[in-house]
């Protein structure tokens, strides 16, 4: 068996639903812990704008988790009455189901996502998460904005999303790209490559990890369609 890591996202359009989905950032925690089967998991908020930036986005939260196999991933994920309850709240979800090529650092002092052997040298999705220095809050923040503007631009990004545990200080970006090259020239230059000189000169983060994917399959649409099949035509 290899594991399956899922990474589910809801859109919530009411108020109401809205405030439903905060107050479940701490509500879902045990039902989430008594899924059969489930390992790892995180339950995230969302940032607005290209990427990801300091201002929340009220009407759309995630849902990270890791599973002992594909079959497992999908049963869970589509059965389980956590998971129902958000869908049923939701106005848009979408899930994406991926196995790990690439880990390295901790989350929450764990590493979370367990390497494959079936890479299959397409199609990736690329995953940071840190825990930012409040020392080095504002010098942090002040680079989002390039960045997010720049990977807003790229031709080449098929998703991007800005999501975390607690704001401002625990952040994840997740994005989703054609190939290992075209992800690697937008890491390795302008704004971005600038920051990850500067998380390394300066110490910015306490704990960070990075993890690329490869994707396997998904269930539901954003934005109206699935994120995925902007694949089919690049």
């Amino acid at each position: 068996m290899s594991q399956v890591v899922s990474l589910s996202f809801f859109r919530f359009g009411s108020f109401g639903s809205r405030l439903w989905a905060l107050g479940m950032m701490g509500l879902a925690r045990r039902p989430m812990g008594q899924i059969p089967d489930i390992e790892f998991w995180k339950l995230c908020g969302s940032g607005t704008g290209e990427g990801f930036t300091p201002l929340p986005n009220m009407g759309v939260y995630a849902i990270l988790a890791t599973w002992p196999d594909a079959e497992t991933a999908r049963l869970r994920v589509k059965s389980s009455a956590i998971y129902d309850r958000y869908r049923a709240k939701a106005c848009e979800n979408w899930t994406v189901f991926m196995s790990t090529d690439v880990a390295r650092g901790a989350w929450s002092g764990q590493t979370p996502f367990a390497v494959s052997d079936g890479k299959t040298g397409g199609p990736l999705a690329a995953l940071t998460r840190a825990t930012i220095k409040p020392s080095i809050l504002a010098r942090f923040w002040s680079r989002v904005p390039n960045i997010s503007h720049t990977i807003g631009k790229d031709p080449n990004v098929v998703f991007k999303i800005g999501i975390g545990e607690v704001p401002w200080l625990h952040q994840v970006t997740f994005s989703i790209w054609p190939d290992a090259a075209t992800m690697a020239n937008f890491a390795r230059t302008g704004p971005h490559a600038d920051a990850i000189r500067a998380v390394r000169d300066e110490g910015w983060f306490t704990e960070e990890l990075y993890a690329r994917f490869s994707l396997l399959s998904d269930e539901g649409t954003w934005g109206g369609t699935s994120p995925l099949a902007e694949l089919d035509h690049a």
